[in-house]
């Protein structure tokens, strides 16, 4: 060891990893943070609020020249072929040139596992939050995120932004299914459970992964159910409706919270100083940092280096900076103007080392710096069939049983001939819905592995039964039954905004020619939220909400055929009209629901 490594051995033990074992208690993480916080320059310490994401690193090197602490894989930003080794490789290539830094801070890397590992190819990919809401289970959650931050360890990543807290009031909302459902209370506990699934016991574990709750507030009630729009109510509203969720999730633990892109009365969140300071770091507690959405804090004002001044001053201490179309920010601007903003006086040292302080205490907890490198093992396991098995047993809890005349379910095994119809009952993109490999998702076989829900009846049925797929309804001539699937085609934020809420006609239109066949009708509904159903519900004997249940199809089959009961409630209302949408909206009694909020034909 040269002169220069004893005094820097001297000055702060615990970088001389591997040496020394993880923290064991608050006050000795502490003591570590400030012993590293004062050995650090500015550069280093703005290095550590800097977020990229893959495609905007424009040198590998910069991780090292500019210290940068975080790095993402956002939307369909993934490295080469996006299979499970890739991204280890990848990752552990971009955490070799943090560990060439001067005091070898190492990085954390984040990724959207909001369902499963779902950017990666062969990964598990579970319902979405409103299918695991139906399950009304919060001990199914936390097994169900232990399972994904052991397959998101396995590609080297430690940090997944996950779950979503939002109580979405409004399904017009495209991002409805990222909530676990319109109560404040299912929220609360479904999301406390997800972040204990994600994060263990210990942080320091390398099963564990850092949890992300988000969107920090009032995201699922903009006024239209606009993403990204503004939330129109006062401060007791968003007390009682939306803040408890965040309560719960600190007390937890959790790691780091996203802010959300919406407003309050006009107010961006990524500027608000109030909730964010005063109310979530002060009231509520909360010891981790937060980090802000894609190129949020890029909406706060005309020129980006106010925008920089405003979201630091609010509260916010990581930024993350994608650089991709629209944004023409990057990482070295935000670099350069924090540095300006703090010679001149308009960004507080203080609120520096507040911010650094909070993200080092989460790198401590992680064991970062003992174990920089997650478990390799791990990455065997990702898809595995233990892994597909809790997938299986999600879908299952979440499918809702809302009418069943006669009946129709389950379904006899040894069926003479049973047809099913809809193109979506053999395409596993829809049934996994947005946010599965790409960011908007897409149709088709978007991912090796899983069952679709046509391939689970096959596999369900008795030996003698003849299964016939109709995609367009055109053949359902002879059956004994029939199995209709229809739904929603794949979208995520933004684009899954939608005023008309109707079942296509379409869809109606194949229930219709099931029910010609004079036989049960069975229709299953693929969708991330509740759709006004028309005569779909009328034309069928049985009806099920399936919601989103990603990979494992073979748990719908589960359901159908009596191997499990159905046990799933909705997690929130189902509406009538779209008419009730807006109103529902403004005055949450003023209609009655088609379905409320809890109903299944179990209770």
């Amino acid at each position: 060891m040269n002169s220069k490594s004893k005094l820097l051995g001297l000055l702060w033990l615990p970088l001389l990893a591997g040496c020394i074992s993880a923290p064991h208690d608050a006050a000795d993480t502490d003591r570590r943070v400030a012993t590293l916080l004062a050995q650090m320059t500015l550069d280093e310490k703005i290095g550590q609020m800097v977020q990229v994401d893959l495609l905007a690193l424009k040198d590998k090197a910069d991780i090292q020249k500019y210290f940068l602490g975080s790095m993402l894989s956002g939307g369909s930003s993934d490295p080469a072929d996006n299979r499970p080794q890739t991204w280890l490789q990848a990752v552990n290539e971009y955490q070799s040139w943090a560990l060439k830094t001067r005091l070898k801070i190492p990085l954390i890397y984040g990724v959207d596992a909001v369902h499963g590992h779902n950017n990666v190819l062969g990964a598990v990919v579970f319902p979405h939050h409103i299918g695991m809401g139906a399950t009304h289970n919060p001990a199914l959650v936390e097994q169900a995120e232990h399972v994904t931050a052991m397959e998101v360890a396995g590609t080297g990543i430690r940090w997944a932004f996950a779950p979503c807290i939002a109580v979405a009031q409004d399904e017009r909302w495209g991002r409805t299914y990222e909530s676990f459902g319109d109560s404040t209370e299912l929220v609360s506990e479904l999301g406390a459970a997800s972040v204990r699934g994600l994060q263990g016991k210990n942080l320091a574990d390398s099963t564990s992964v850092l949890a992300c709750a988000k969107h920090f507030i009032g995201d699922g009630g903009t006024q239209g159910g606009v993403d990204q729009g503004n939330d129109v109510c006062d401060a007791a509203t968003i007390r009682k409706l939306y803040l408890p969720p965040y309560k719960a999730a600190v007390e937890a633990g959790v790691g780091s919270i996203m802010v959300s892109y919406n407003s309050w009365n006009g107010k961006k969140m990524h500027g608000n100083k109030y909730l964010l300071t005063e109310v979530l770091k002060g009231e509520l507690g909360f010891k981790g940092f937060l980090v802000s959405d894609w190129a949020a804090i890029d909406q706060l004002a005309p020129d980006y280096k106010t925008d920089v001044e405003n979201s630091i001053n609010a509260g916010l201490d990581m930024i993350m900076i994608p650089n991709g179309p629209g944004q023409p920010n990057n990482y070295v601007d935000f670099i350069q103007d924090l540095k300006q903003l703090v010679a001149q006086k308009r960004v507080p040292m203080a609120r520096i080392d507040d911010a650094v302080r909070r993200i080092l205490r989460v790198k401590f907890q992680m064991g970062s710096f003992e174990q920089p490198y997650t478990d390799p093992s791990l990455t065997a396991q990702i898809g595995s069939a233990e892994h597909r098995a809790v997938a299986r047993d999600c879908v299952r809890q979440s499918l809702v049983l809302l009418k069943n005349n006669n009946l129709a379910v389950p379904l006899a095994k040894n069926l003479k001939h049973l047809v099913v119809v809809g193109a979506a009952a053999d395409d596993l993109g829809i049934q996994c819905g947005g946010w599965t490999i790409g960011w908007q998702g897409e149709t088709g076989k978007v991912t090796p592995g899983g069952t679709t829900i046509l391939t689970a009846i096959k596999n369900t049925v008795a030996p003698g039964t003849t299964v016939t797929f109709s995609p367009d309804g055109s053949d359902v001539k002879g059956a004994d039954a029939v199995v209709v699937v229809v739904g929603e085609l794949p979208y995520a934020e933004m684009k899954g905004d939608r005023q008309d809420l109707s079942l296509p006609a379409t869809d109606i239109a194949l229930v219709e020619k099931a029910k010609s066949a004079g036989v049960p009708v069975i229709t299953l509904l693929l969708s991330g939220r509740p759709l006004i159903l028309g005569n779909a519900l009328d034309s069928s004997d049985a009806f099920i909400a399936a919601w989103l249940p990603g990979t494992e199809g073979q748990g719908v089959a589960d359901v159908l055929f009596g191997d499990y009961k159905p046990t799933g409630k909705l997690p929130r209302q189902w509406l009538r009209d779209n008419a009730g949408a807006a109103t529902q909206a403004v005055q949450p009694s003023a209609s009655a629901p088609l379905f409320p909020s809890g109903y299944s034909l179990n209770n």
